[in-house]
């Protein structure tokens, strides 16, 4: 994914909850290009290649939730048809 079109989505989704204890999360932007790849290819978010710098399939499953029922799809999905046809 590059620049200019993390510009766009990066303000659609809403902010991670604060965490006092146990590892940082993985990036939104990496998160979203995991999602990408598992939807891409057909693949299970559990068998992201983690050599490949992929975050965690769990990790990556819950923020794909979390964004799932706070809508941030439907935003998303209209902003890249805008930048695909822009």
């Amino acid at each position: 994914m590059d620049d200019e079109l993390w510009a766009l989505i990066e303000p659609l989704l809403p902010p991670w909850p604060e965490r006092t204890r146990g590892p940082r999360p993985v990036s939104d932007r990496l998160c979203l290009q995991d999602i990408l790849y598992v939807l891409y290819n057909d693949t299970a978010m559990q068998l992201l290649p983690l050599e490949s710098g992929f975050g965690s399939g769990q990790t990556c499953w819950r923020l794909l939730d979390r964004r799932q029922k706070a809508d941030a799809f439907d935003r998303l999905h209209r902003k890249a048809r805008e930048f695909v046809n822009s």
